[in-house]
Parts: C-alpha cells; sequence; structure tokens
C-alpha cells in the first residue's frame, strides 16, 4: 500500500464536463495520469493535453512541480502548454487585428507560466514580438497587451536583457517620450527600461541618451502614483548604474531641477500615504548623493597641493582678518611664519606649523576642510565667534574648531553611512534630507555650533574632548531617531537636548538597570517570564493571521511579483497567493495556494534557506540574507521561501512560525518586547516602593512566641 503522502485526493474538470474526482499516485507518470482522465472523458490524443490548476494563476501541472498538488486542490484538463503556445505563436501573426489582439491578450495572461514560457520561446516568438514592437505603429490595446507579454516571458530569465537590439530599445524609449499615450504603455515602457539598464554599460548609455532626466521629472510630476513610481525606478537604476563622474552630474543636474524640494513637498508630504516601493526608492537616492561625498573623505590632504593650501589659508585669514592685514613688509618672513603658526594653533589644529598634517587620516579626509570651508563662506559671523570667542579663553578650556570640526565629520559620516553600499530592501531616509540641497554641509554647520554649546555646558577642557564629542554623538543620534522633517526642526530639537538632558537620560536609564538588578527584582523577573512569553506567543499568532505582503525578489532587480502570506484563524493552515500591487489585506478565501501547518518540518533562516544559496554573496545582498527565511515542509526539498520587507516583520514571521512548530522563539525582537513588558509590569508592581531601598536579602523571620496566651476566645458571646 502506497504511504499518504504520494497519493493526493484532487478534482478535475473540463467545461461541458462532469467533474472527476480520483486519487492521484504521485509515483505514476503524468502522462498516464493524463490518460486516464482522457480516458474518462472518452478524449483522444492525451498527449495534446495538460493539467493545470483551476484557481488563482493556473499553473501547468509538470513532474518538477507536481509534489506541490495538495489534498483537495481543484485542476482542470486543458490544452497543453506546447499546443497553446504553437496556437498563439500564430494567432499573433495574424492579418485579422481582433484575432491578434486576442492572441496577445491571452499570451500575457499564460506567460506568467514557466511552463508555457519555454514553450513560447522555443518557437523563437519573442522575436515575433520584436517585430510587433520595432514594426507597429499601435499605441493602444494591442501594444499594451505586447509590452506587458514581452515583460512576463522576461522574466524567466531565459532570454538575457542585454541581448536586446538597439532599434527595439529605441521604440520603448519612445513610448516614455511620447505625450499622447496611455499612461498603462509608460509605466510598462519604464518597467522594461529599468529591467534593461543595469544589464550593460552599451544598454545603459543608449537609455540615458535617449531618456533625458527632463522627460523623467516630467513623469515623476504626474499625479498618477504608478507612473510616478516606475520614472523613480528608472532614475535610480540609471543613477546606480552610472559611473562616479556620470553619477555626480545627473545628481548636479538633478540639484539645479530642485528635485530634493519637488520630492519633500509632492511625494513625502503628499496626501497619499507614502508605499514601501517609493520609501525604497527614496532611501536609495539619499543614500547615493550622501556616497557623492565618499572620495573626498577617502582622499588625504595634500600638502603640495596649491588649492588646498590656499583653502587652510582662507580659514585663517577669514577668522583673523584684522589680525592679518598688515602689509606684507611689516614683518620678517620668520615672524610672519610665527604670527601663521599662532594663529592656525588658535583655530584648533593640532599641528600649527603644518596644519595640512591634521588632514592627513582619512576618512574624513578632505571633506573635513570642505566642510569647514562651507561654514566659513556661509555662515561667516558663526564661524568668527566660533574662532575669536574660545581664542579668549583660558588656555585648557578653548574649543578647537578645527580638532572637532575632523572629528565630528567622521562622526556624521560614520551615522549617516557615507560610503556604503545600499541596501536592497531598506526604506529609512531622512526627511529632512530632501527639503535641503547641501544636507550634509549644513548639518554640520548645525552640528558644529552645537560642539561648541555643549563643550561650554561641560565646562570642558582638552583632557575632556573624546567625552564631549561621545555627548555630542549621542545628541545627534537621538534627535535623528525621531525624524524630524526640516533642519530647523533638527536645529530645535537637538539644541534642546542639552547636556544636562543627556546625563538626566543618561541616569535614568542607569538607575532603571541599577533597579532592575536587585535580587529580589530579578526573581520576581522570572516568575513573570513564562506569563509574558505566552503574551508575546499570542501577539506573534495574531500578526501571522492578519497576514504579510512580501516580495519575491530576483537577480536582476528589487521591485518584482508581489505576494501575500496569512495564517487561518484556527492556526492550522498558512494561506498565500500573488496579489496586484496596491492590494492591502485580501481575504483568506482568495489566496489560492495552502500549507498545512502539520505538514511544516522546519525553519530555516539566512544562507541556510535555498534561494539565498542562489545569490551571489556579495555586500549589496547582506541585506537580503538578513531578512530571508523559508519554510520547509513535506519533503526537505520542497520549501516556500519568503524575504521579509522589514527586520521587524522577520522577527514577527519567525517568531511566529517557531510558535507553531512547538519551539523556542528565538529573534532579537522577543528580547526587546520580553524587557519592555517586563519593565512596565515591575513598574507597576514596584509603585508602592518608589524611593525605598529594596535588600538583596529577606527579613529574617521572627521566632514563634513562647505561648499563644495572648489569643482572645470569641466563643463566648458577651451577654
Amino acid at each position: 500500500m502506497l504511504p499518504p503522502k504520494d497519493v493526493v485526493k484532487i478534482a478535475v474538470q473540463m467545461v461541458g464536463a462532469i467533474p472527476q474526482l480520483i486519487e492521484l499516485q504521485q509515483t505514476k507518470p503524468l502522462a498516464s495520469v493524463l490518460k486516464d482522465v482522457c480516458d474518462a472523458w472518452s478524449l483522444p490524443n492525451a498527449e495534446r493535453y495538460a493539467l493545470q490548476y483551476a484557481d488563482g494563476r493556473q499553473t501547468y501541472i509538470t513532474e518538477s512541480n507536481r509534489r506541490d498538488i495538495k489534498n483537495g486542490s481543484i485542476l482542470q484538463l486543458t490544452t497543453s502548454p506546447d499546443q497553446e503556445a504553437e496556437r498563439l505563436y500564430v494567432g499573433i501573426q495574424s492579418k485579422n487585428v481582433d484575432v491578434k489582439t486576442d492572441s496577445l491578450k491571452k499570451l500575457a495572461s499564460l506567460s506568467q507560466d514557466i511552463t508555457f514560457a519555454q514553450e513560447f520561446i522555443n518557437r523563437n516568438g519573442l522575436k515575433q514580438i520584436y517585430s510587433i514592437v520595432e514594426e507597429g505603429s499601435d499605441t493602444g490595446e494591442m501594444l499594451a497587451h505586447t509590452l506587458k507579454a514581452f515583460t512576463e516571458l522576461m522574466e524567466h530569465d531565459f532570454v538575457s536583457w542585454e541581448n536586446l537590439s538597439t532599434v527595439f530599445i529605441k521604440k520603448i524609449v519612445s513610448y516614455v517620450n511620447m505625450n499622447a499615450v496611455d499612461a498603462s504603455i509608460q509605466q510598462l515602457s519604464l518597467s522594461i527600461l529599468e529591467n534593461m539598464v543595469p544589464t550593460s554599460h552599451r544598454v545603459f548609455e543608449v537609455v540615458k541618451n535617449e531618456v533625458t532626466l527632463d522627460r523623467l521629472l516630467t513623469h515623476l510630476q504626474v499625479t498618477n502614483a504608478q507612473l510616478q513610481l516606475k520614472a523613480m525606478a528608472l532614475l535610480i537604476a540609471l543613477l546606480l548604474s552610472a559611473k562616479e563622474d556620470e553619477r555626480r552630474d545627473m545628481m548636479d543636474y538633478l540639484r539645479e531641477k530642485n528635485i530634493r524640494q519637488f520630492i519633500h513637498k509632492n511625494i513625502i508630504h503628499s496626501s497619499e500615504p507614502l508605499g514601501d516601493e517609493m520609501a525604497h526608492y527614496l532611501y536609495v537616492l539619499q543614500s547615493v548623493s550622501l556616497n557623492l561625498c565618499e572620495h573626498r573623505m577617502k582622499t588625504s590632504m595634500d600638502p603640495y597641493s596649491q588649492e588646498q593650501r590656499d583653502l587652510l589659508q582662507f580659514l585663517r585669514q577669514t577668522a583673523f582678518e584684522s589680525e592679518s592685514e598688515a602689509p606684507a613688509g611689516t614683518f620678517s618672513t620668520e615672524r610672519r611664519r610665527s604670527l601663521c603658526a599662532k594663529e592656525f594653533r588658535k583655530l584648533g589644529f593640532m599641528n600649527n606649523s603644518n596644519p595640512a598634517e591634521d588632514l592627513r587620516r582619512a576618512p574624513p579626509g578632505l571633506l573635513a576642510l570642505d566642510n569647514m570651508v562651507y561654514f566659513s563662506r556661509n555662515t561667516p559671523n558663526a564661524y568668527s565667534r566660533f574662532v575669536l570667542e574660545n581664542s579668549s579663553r583660558e588656555d585648557k578650556h578653548e574649543c578647537p574648531f578645527a580638532r572637532s570640526s575632523i572629528q565630528l565629520t567622521l562622526i556624521l559620516c560614520e551615522i549617516l553611512h557615507v560610503g556604503e553600499p545600499c541596501s536592497e530592501t531598506a526604506q529609512a531616509f531622512y526627511p529632512m534630507f530632501f527639503g535641503q540641497d547641501h544636507f550634509f554641509e549644513e548639518l554640520f554647520c548645525i552640528c558644529i555650533q552645537l560642539v561648541n554649546k555643549t563643550w561650554k555646558e561641560m565646562r570642558a577642557t582638552q583632557e575632556d574632548f573624546d567625552k564631549v564629542m561621545q555627548v555630542v554623538r549621542e545628541q545627534i543620534t537621538r534627535t535623528l531617531s525621531l525624524k524630524p522633517t526640516s533642519l530647523e526642526l533638527f536645529k530645535t530639537r537637538v539644541n534642546a537636548l542639552n547636556y544636562s538632558e543627556i546625563l538626566k537620560l543618561r541616569q535614568m536609564e542607569r538607575l532603571h538597570q541599577e533597579e532592575m538588578l536587585a535580587v529580589p527584582v530579578l526573581e520576581l523577573r522570572e516568575k513573570l517570564k513564562p506569563e509574558l512569553l505566552e503574551l508575546i506567543r499570542q501577539q506573534r499568532l495574531l500578526h501571522l493571521c492578519e497576514g504579510t505582503l512580501f516580495r519575491k525578489i530576483s537577480s536582476r532587480r528589487r521591485q518584482d511579483k508581489l505576494w501575500y502570506c496569512r495564517l487561518s484563524p484556527n492556526h492550522k493552515v498558512l494561506h498565500y497567493g500573488d496579489v496586484e500591487e496596491g492590494v492591502q489585506s485580501p481575504p483568506i478565501e482568495s489566496l489560492p495556494e495552502k500549507i498545512p501547518v502539520a505538514d511544516m518540518k522546519m525553519l530555516l533562516v539566512g544562507k541556510e534557506c535555498p534561494h539565498t544559496k542562489e545569490k551571489s554573496s556579495g555586500k549589496q545582498n547582506k541585506d537580503v540574507l538578513e531578512l530571508a527565511f523559508s519554510i520547509v515542509h513535506d519533503v526537505e526539498e520542497y520549501c516556500l521561501n519568503f524575504i521579509a520587507p522589514t527586520r521587524y516583520e522577520f522577527c514577527l514571521w519567525t517568531d511566529g512560525l517557531n510558535v507553531l512548530l512547538g519551539k523556542e522563539m528565538t529573534s532579537e525582537r522577543t528580547q526587546t518586547d520580553l524587557d519592555v513588558l517586563l519593565s512596565m509590569e515591575l513598574k507597576l508592581r514596584l509603585l508602592d516602593l518608589e524611593n525605598i531601598s529594596i535588600p538583596d536579602d529577606p527579613p529574617p523571620i521572627p521566632k514563634p512566641p513562647s505561648n499563644l496566651n495572648f489569643c482572645c476566645d470569641f466563643s463566648h458571646a458577651e451577654q
């Protein structure tokens, strides 16, 4: 007798026939199964038929995916992929416009199936698609179906994008540049170009030259959110594929066109909520822009460069203008050199005789010099006040401007991740970045004045330099975590977070930690843990029941198909299936695929997942590894692969799946949530003990009294 896992009970239906209920033996060849089904309906030529799912994407059943069929699945008998591919191959060449349009519409639908796509491509079907695009003049429904079919066929990676002809590329570009064309065609065209650009420098050059930045900016300004998104996707693809000089020129041009202000006003602060995809593109745009500082950050100062020496002299002369006004013949060379060294010392350079030595350290390299010059040119009053104020202080209490600027530049580079590769999934950007053209320099101007303010509040000396910079780093990171929407708001908040506030925050955190480490409190924590862990388990399962929208990330690009997964309310079945863009929470009935929780064997994360082993192990995929997990079900070779949209979702899903598997929750979020809940519960229980020190050991229990005669006898009621 066959084991149960090799037999599945399914229904097979066909238009105009009574459905069949059969037991599908997974060890039996699919051709034999098809023959039995056809014989039951008296259909000849079983080889011309195939089985496919009746619901959802209607995927064809093959020997490679038949193990995915579950008990209760509904299949339908349909024309085999090779027969359907041949029919549509002929149909798209028809002279009858209606037949051709219908064939292209059907082709766009069926091309999502990998089996059909391979059959169609093997018939040189893509060549016919190229011809329709290159030679056609239609810009209506037929073209939309053609572009959709082309996109779906290319998704399977049977053909490389870089093999496309220049004529084809320029034709696609023409649809982007047209004014009187349907928005759906422009969306598909932008999406196709986005896929092409990363494949080769030749394609990049063609697209960059044909699709102007002005045209992309025009598409960004439309009210159609999807068209706006596709235009942003192509812009980001062009920026990431460009060489450093080209990227710098493109960013300079975008700055001239005030793209940041437009994004800040019309995208970030628009009435519509910001989607995950657009948030990612804004993060990448921010990262690409900040990484333009990387070259200067990693370049040491050249003491023989006249240009760089002139910048140093400019800093000195701007700060001590009145002292440097004496004619050249007034002082000897030695006296002038001594005066310059004194002024550089007042500026805060460690090596006042040769200040270039201070800027030899890279990072921050020449970026620190650029920031100092920007500060002196754009806020000359604040610059002079900073330098002259500290020149008049006692020797050990002056705040060194140059040394502080160099260290502050390094701190800002670390906080803003300057020089680090873009993440494939991150969505965290600073809204205030898009409200200012010279963001990094303006942020420096605010923070260098904060250094001086904090230095005075701490009454610091030269020996306290590292402590001051540590406090400044904390002030900046705490303020940035609040996501201020403008630099003005950042300035207000960071200045309000003065040294005394930092001390209060540190003291509160320290007292809280000490309080939580008392022996009786630790014992109470251990007693509360099981109850709170159960609460976290319930929350994780509830989150799985609500479901999450996932993306299938391909090797070419981040944006790809969307799919949704959620747990049934009785916690017995995982439902999942593909969904369209814009669908937030599809009903569980619309998700055709199922995995019984009883069939789940184990959970894989990170490098153990099969879909991460297929990818390269470069830095750009590090974030994908941190978000990847897979469910192994039935037999080990069958996995459902996930890439979580955020680390938060990764933690909640892996915890929830571990709960379903009867294992411990292992994510860092579990410990964080447990600490928060324990802290709240302990504070509530210890409210009555406020300002009372808790002893490490419980007080001794007194000895029992020598007699119990003091007890009253209430058995006799008073008369």
